[in-house]
């Protein structure tokens, strides 16, 4: 199941490598999921194409008298425009499956506008205890926002998907991860899967690997005393937990105090404003 697989990286009990970038490339590649599903149910040239694919929704906008544009993320397609016609009348086919959250498997038919049509859709996963909880759906809606925001490609990324999946599933049956940590801890992860992962094992410009105690997004991660310059101090534990985050399962999220946290989160945000030109929110404790 997407859901099941999670984006982690391996590394020494003691840290000395401290995750670098080459490890986390490697790994990156090594990220198994469920094989695709997508099957073209038209090929014949000129008519244009109907496919299947699994994703989630991640905004739905009211669009004229009765439908609704979609904002989806796919496993085999990564990022998708779509329309779905007469999904608010009370009779709509869809029901309700075409709510934020919603992790559907969809048949859409691509014409020669830029959204493609949806012309069925199965849910997989409601996440419907999500609804039922404040911080837990405030959660989702970030990580869901992070998606849209970060990854804009059509290109597939079936390590994000499978990651998003999982943040969904997790705070669905889990209230209790509905917090800042976990948060910032999937926020990481997803750099990772957008190839924007900052550099924790060694120092960013230099190469040097002890008295890492400052972080730069410009040079791309943490620095050492003599590369310092418009950086900024990250504690020792800040630092802990940012390999932490990487390094564990995703329901397996460290802890730590509000300041290091407080660091970890503007590690999360330059680095993103920096490299992907992104701006998120920054999340609250």
């Amino acid at each position: 199941m997407p859901g099941q697989v999670d984006l982690l990286v391996a590394h020494p009990a003691a840290l000395q490598e401290r995750l670098g970038l080459a490890a986390e490339a490697a790994w990156l590649g090594r990220v198994q999921s469920h094989p695709v599903r997508v099957r073209h149910l038209r090929k014949s040239v000129g008519v244009p194409p109907t496919f299947r694919t699994e994703a989630v929704v991640l905004r739905s906008i009211r669009y004229g008298e009765a439908d609704r544009v979609l904002h989806l993320y796919s496993r085999e397609r990564g990022r998708i425009g779509a329309i779905a016609k007469g999904v608010r009348r009370v009779k709509s086919r869809f029901g309700g499956r075409l709510e934020p959250l919603f992790r559907v498997d969809l048949i859409v038919h691509e014409g020669r506008s830029e959204l493609v049509t949806v012309t069925s859709a199965e849910t997989v996963d409601p996440h419907a205890g999500l609804r039922e909880r404040r911080d837990s759906l405030e959660r989702a809606t970030q990580a869901c926002d992070a998606v849209l925001r970060l990854l804009d490609s059509q290109e597939p990324n079936p390590a994000a998907y499978n990651l998003l999946c999982h943040e969904l599933q997790l705070l669905d049956r889990r209230p209790e991860a509905a917090t800042r940590s976990q948060a910032l801890a999937f926020r990481l992860k997803l750099l990772l899967a957008a190839g924007f992962a900052p550099e924790l094992g060694a120092c960013a410009s230099c190469g040097e690997r002890e008295h890492l105690g400052a972080f730069s997004a410009s040079a791309g991660g943490v620095v050492c005393p003599g590369c310092e310059a418009g950086s900024f101090a990250l504690d020792e534990e800040a630092h802990s937990f940012l390999v932490h985050a990487l390094g564990r399962q995703l329901a397996d999220f460290p802890t730590a105090s509000d300041r290091a946290l407080g660091q970890a989160d503007r590690a999360i945000a330059e680095t993103l404003e920096h490299h992907a030109h992104v701006r998120l929110r920054r999340v609250a404790a």
